[in-house]
């Protein structure tokens, strides 16, 4: 991939039949990629980027500084989180198929058969995580897209390194992360929206802006309080 260094920062450049220079900036170490127009020469590139290094470095900052969830080892008194309420795991050793259970407000019972490895541990309250996050996307989904008068065709919950959420505007397709499962609802509720209004208007801007506030005023609070809370191990912002 094609690559430019301005002020000791590395840039991936990739060329794209696209009308206008996208910039981004990646969890969870700031990598900097700019989506450019086949027409577009590199000295532009660099024009571009320098104007935008003061964003750059804000948002790497921003990684830099984000609390970060210590990696899990699926172990009794462990803290995990289902939907922003905190639980301590207990785990329960039994000859029988795994399961995951809450039955109060204090833990989460884990039962697995003896010397279950941690990956299948994990694996374990992964899918747990991932029913639960779907028990709770269709009341949300009916509820925005009887609001916003926009309907998709398709949605699904699965694991992403570097967005919360995510859509397909031409086939109207809605992919959520798993992860959200962890947070508080409303930042879930946020991100359906999010997506959503993607399918109305691609870009992050005033009409953006005007339709999340119409349906969801306080938006930018909750994407502010999603991107403040403690993202697990190797994660990112939205």
């Amino acid at each position: 991939m094609p690559r430019m260094e301005i002020s000791d920062i590395t840039i991936d450049i990739v060329r794209k039949d696209i009308k206008n220079m996208h910039l981004a900036v990646y969890p969870p170490d700031g990598r900097v990629r700019i989506a450019v127009p086949l027409r577009i020469n590199d000295e532009a590139v660099r024009l571009f980027a320098i104007t935008k290094l003061s964003w750059i470095k804000k948002q790497r900052r921003r990684f830099e500084e984000q609390e970060r969830e210590a990696r899990r080892e699926y172990i009794a008194r462990e803290s995990h989180y289902l939907f922003g309420q905190r639980f301590l795991l207990n785990v329960i050793e039994h000859n029988a198929p795994p399961k995951v259970e809450i039955k109060n407000k204090a833990k989460i019972d884990l039962y697995i058969r003896p010397d279950t490895p941690t990956e299948k541990r994990q694996k374990i309250m992964k899918e747990w995580y991932r029913s639960a996050i779907k028990e709770q996307i269709p009341p949300i989904l009916k509820k925005y897209e009887w609001k916003t008068g926009v309907k998709s065709n398709f949605w699904a919950v699965k694991q992403m390194k570097t967005k919360w959420g995510s859509c397909n505007i031409e086939d109207r397709r809605i992919w959520i992360n798993l992860e959200l499962a962890k947070k508080p609802l409303v930042c879930l509720e946020y991100i359906i929206l999010h997506e959503l209004i993607h399918l109305i208007e691609r870009h992050h801007n005033d009409n953006f802006q005007a339709l999340m506030a119409k349906d969801m005023p306080q938006w930018e609070f909750y994407k502010e309080e999603l991107n403040r809370l403690p993202v697990s191990h190797g994660d990112w912002e939205y």
